[in-house]
């Protein structure tokens, strides 16, 4: 659908000009050589690894109740170590969303597993590959539609000159994109043998949750996972993926459907989920968003956490 004309030329008002520079500066960041882009992302890690405000505190008192078993100073080290991340996924993201097929081909990648998403398609039977928010989830979201043509669901950017331009770069690669708020949308597209990647890892206030375990807490969870699957027949694949040190590229790996999934119990389903995800953060930790408040929605009478 084509935007009214108004709507277009609302985003060359003055007040989109910075939003345009920071699109220009993705579409060049996306030009740079593999190499080059890991090295600016690891010099972008020096000035993000010393970010003051809430968003520290927030990474640190996440990390304070995920890893207990920690020394102060080893999760100091890792609070240092993810915060530095968030330097590298900005270029990955930039890259993700506007580099050219032929310079993602170049991109050091293993995948393991893609002979599970293969028997869902032989069978006809949709995939629902299910993965955690890591600072490179949409550039390892692409990694595999090279191989295999997937869709992904996502939030809608406030930004509307950013959400134009995003969307139409992830419709480049992707089959479709579905929001949030597309559940019966996204579970026609399984129904059809089609493979839907999303996250279900946020607090999503607002939105249908149940209290589960993650990481021993109880968090506030979307049970999405158990009523895609028990809509659609869609299989429950986990999806894993981490950079792998010193610009060697990222190691992919989907595993095998999960058995018996969905169960008539949501709330057990829901915490299987929360299960698959702490397994893949255990893998790679400062690897993770913890600048997001996991636990910001507390059970009736628990005390806040933030």
């Amino acid at each position: 659908m084509t935007a009214p004309k108004n709507s277009q030329l609302s985003l060359t008002s003055p007040r989109y000009w910075p939003s345009w520079l920071g699109i220009g500066t993705m579409k060049l960041v996306a030009l740079l050589p593999y190499r080059v882009r890991y090295l600016l992302g690891r010099a972008l890690g020096l000035l993000t690894r010393h970010l003051p405000g809430e968003r520290r505190r927030i990474a640190r008192r996440n990390l304070e109740l995920c890893f207990p078993q920690l020394s102060t100073r080893e999760r100091e080290g890792l609070l240092r170590a993810t915060l530095a991340d968030l330097g590298t996924m900005l270029i990955e993201f930039a890259f993700a969303w506007m580099g050219s097929e032929r310079a993602l081909a170049r991109v050091p990648c293993e995948i393991e597993g893609l002979e599970h998403l293969q028997a869902c398609r032989d069978a006809g039977r949709g995939a629902l590959l299910v993965g955690a928010h890591f600072s490179h989830l949409e550039l390892c979201a692409r990694l595999v539609s090279q191989r295999i043509r997937i869709a992904g669901m996502y939030r809608v950017m406030d930004n509307p000159l950013f959400e134009r331009e995003v969307l139409r770069a992830r419709l480049r690669y992707a089959q479709a994109m579905f929001t949030k708020d597309e559940l019966l949308a996204s579970v026609k597209y399984l129904r059809r043998g089609g493979t839907l990647w999303y996250a279900p890892d946020q607090d999503m206030r607002g939105k249908e949750s149940v209290f589960v375990p993650f990481f021993g807490i109880d968090a506030a969870t979307i049970t999405a996972t158990h009523h895609l699957s028990r809509l659609s027949g869609a299989a429950v694949i986990p999806f894993f993926h981490r950079r792998l040190p010193g610009a060697r590229g990222y190691a992919l790996r989907l595993e095998a459907p999960l058995e018996n999934f969905p169960s008539s119990d949501i709330a057990a389903d829901t915490a299987r989920i929360n299960a698959q995800i702490e397994r893949m953060v255990r893998e790679a930790p400062e690897q993770y968003l913890w600048v997001h408040k996991r636990f910001k929605s507390r059970p009736a009478g628990a005390p806040p956490l933030y």
